[in-house]
């Protein structure tokens, strides 16, 4: 199975909803706190070319933001190939 990565902070409440919603779905998953991990941080804007999170890493697809529909069709593509 592919590996999921949830690059988020302590402190923001959407990257809160979006390992709520992977939990429920019993999806498991990586979780790295940008905020401490400065090598991580510098890594997930390399990626995406954003700053901002959560941004969640499916399939090597990069996901800005808690886009459950993204999520679900990224999760999905996993299950499939």
């Amino acid at each position: 199975m592919a590996k999921i990565r949830v690059y988020s902070t302590k402190m923001c409440p959407y990257c809160r909803m979006a390992k709520e919603y992977l939990e429920e779905k019993g999806v498991e998953f990586e979780e790295i706190d940008v905020s401490i991990d400065r090598e991580a941080a510098q890594e997930m804007i390399k990626k995406s070319g954003q700053m901002g999170v959560p941004q969640i890493e499916i399939n090597k697809r990069i996901i800005v933001g808690f886009d459950k529909e993204e999520i679900e069709k990224e999760l999905k593509a996993m299950k499939k190939g």
